[in-house]
């Protein structure tokens, strides 16, 4: 008998998933307007390919999603499901030029459900007002991160950034880097955006973060110990934390006990649009959140992965190391970096952008369609979600000949790569935290070169995807230091 129930409640499962993926496939098929939709398959019903999108990256091959259906159906867009949604990719340079150029035309930004509740808004549900609200906020956020506002923090990021290597790694002989580039980029955000320095503080808030991450790309479902919940959980602990800090900043603004640019928070706090209108406390401390988040694992991925790169290319690391020898001579004893210096290090930025290129910290990010349009042929529904992704020009021979070799020199002269190298987006939603991280990086290889070499414990470790790259074991490296004698760095 209970076989026989087992077998029953097998067929039924077989049946109703047949049916549902059949009524899938046949809604796909049969637009209201009866127009062809672009090629491609929903996959398994309700999950659709969301699975499989997500396991390319476990595997360490996030790329492989989209470059063998690229293959397979179009090297312009196809069609899948991905987060439960329809969705069509948009591939090439074509594909994100038309995306990034059509924001607020035909495609505006769009999260998936689990982020409502991890970073919701404390502006209207009203479509036009939050429409509004987001543009308040991109132009702050862009004012209050551009290279005007950001040239005066290098040396503040240069003297942290020495003493995170005098405590983290001097005296080392072994070092787990991805431990290291995390809390390093973690400490230096808290300064520059909050002006916390003290490291018991640092630590205190810096526990949450793991959980907000993995709950923010999870399956939304809120129950009591799921991924999603403790992301919840997380992120209101910290947002409670922020806008304390925002409250007591606005106090000490008012009374002259703080300074207007005393880091990225007073100058959220003075930002006015064009009507004389701020932000409110919670919306700041809630881009604070995402920023902080930013500075915890991108900008820390791509550090640590330099270090990979530069232990595997002595021909590269030498380059590198010569331009910031350089650097150091022309700089009196113990005097900090400047923006200026920064120009200098060319090199070392195509060196970093060959890493973004090959290990791009985001893989890709979404879009709505706000009305019926067509593309290429193809008729893109209303209401459908689109994707871009990076791996659909940075690996694709196209754009870039030989895409797995590791060659900085594809980023000399003044070529310019504004729709094939988009580690950072594009359009009205590139990331406003690129002219940041350009700078933690230069001034991180600055002082990492100048004081180290190293070679890597595990020589073939993987780079898996959780939903940012990482070393599989965080990138155990040996240091062998380069000697000092009389104030002269010199090679061993």
């Amino acid at each position: 008998m209970d076989t026989l129930y087992a077998s029953l409640l097998s067929l039924f499962v077989l049946v109703l998933s047949f049916s549902l993926h059949f009524f899938i496939y046949y809604e796909s098929k049969t637009t209201k307007n009866s127009k062809l939709l672009p090629p491609g398959r929903t996959g398994w019903p309700i999950i659709g390919e969301s699975l499989e999108f997500l396991s390319t990256g476990w595997k360490g091959h996030p790329e492989k999603f989209v470059l063998d259906r690229m293959s397979k159906f179009s090297p312009l867009v196809f069609r899948t499901s991905l987060m439960l949604e329809n969705a069509a990719v948009f591939c090439g340079a074509q594909g994100n030029k038309f995306l990034f150029s059509n924001e607020n035309k035909l495609v505006q930004v769009w999260w998936p459900s689990s982020a409502e509740k991890i970073f919701p808004s404390s502006s209207s549900t009203d479509e036009t007002s939050k429409t509004k609200q987001a543009m308040i906020m991109r132009r702050m956020v862009n004012t209050t991160l551009s290279p005007e506002t950001l040239r005066s923090y290098v040396p503040i990021m240069d003297a942290m950034i020495q003493k995170h290597f005098a405590i983290g790694w001097d005296g080392k002989d072994e070092i787990i880097t991805y431990e290291l580039t995390k809390n390093f980029t973690f400490t230096v955000a808290c300064k520059i955006f909050v002006s916390i320095d003290d490291p018991e503080k640092v630590r205190y808030l810096c526990g949450p973060f793991e959980s907000i991450i993995l709950g923010f790309f999870s399956i939304p479902i809120d129950l009591p110990g799921t991924p999603y919940r403790r992301g919840i959980v997380a992120a209101n602990f910290i947002r409670k934390e922020l806008i304390a800090i925002v409250k007591q900043r606005k106090i000490d603004l008012a009374q002259g006990k703080a300074t207007p640019t005393q880091d990225i928070l007073s100058h959220m706090l003075l930002f006015r649009d064009e009507d004389g209108n701020g932000m409110e406390e919670y919306d700041i401390a809630n881009k604070i959140l995402v920023s902080l988040i930013a500075g915890h694992d991108t900008t820390s991925s791509t550090s640590a992965f330099i270090v990979k790169f530069l232990a595997e290319f002595p021909q590269v690391y030498n380059r590198v190391y010569e331009e910031h020898m350089e650097i150091a001579k022309s700089k009196a004893d113990g005097e900090l970096l400047k923006w200026e210096d920064l120009s200098k290090m060319k090199y070392s930025w195509n060196v970093a952008c060959e890493v973004l290129r090959l290990v791009p910290p985001i893989q890709g990010a979404f879009r709505e369609a706000m009305v019926d349009f067509m593309y290429n042929g193809y008729f893109i529904p209303k209401g459908w979600k689109l994707y871009w992704s990076a791996y659909s020009t940075q690996k694709n021979p196209e754009f870039f000949p030989r895409p797995e070799k590791f060659d900085p020199t594809r980023f000399e002269g003044n070529e310019s790569r504004a729709y094939t190298f988009i580690p950072f987006g594009g359009g009205l939603h590139v990331c406003p935290g690129r002219t940041y991280a350009r700078l933690e990086i230069l001034v991180f290889m600055h002082h990492l070169v100048r004081k180290f070499k190293w070679e890597k414990v595990i020589p073939d470790e993987q780079i898996i995807y959780k939903p940012t790259p990482v070393p599989a074991k965080g990138l155990p490296i040996r240091l062998y230091p380069h000697k000092i004698e009389d104030g002269v760095v010199s090679r061993e």
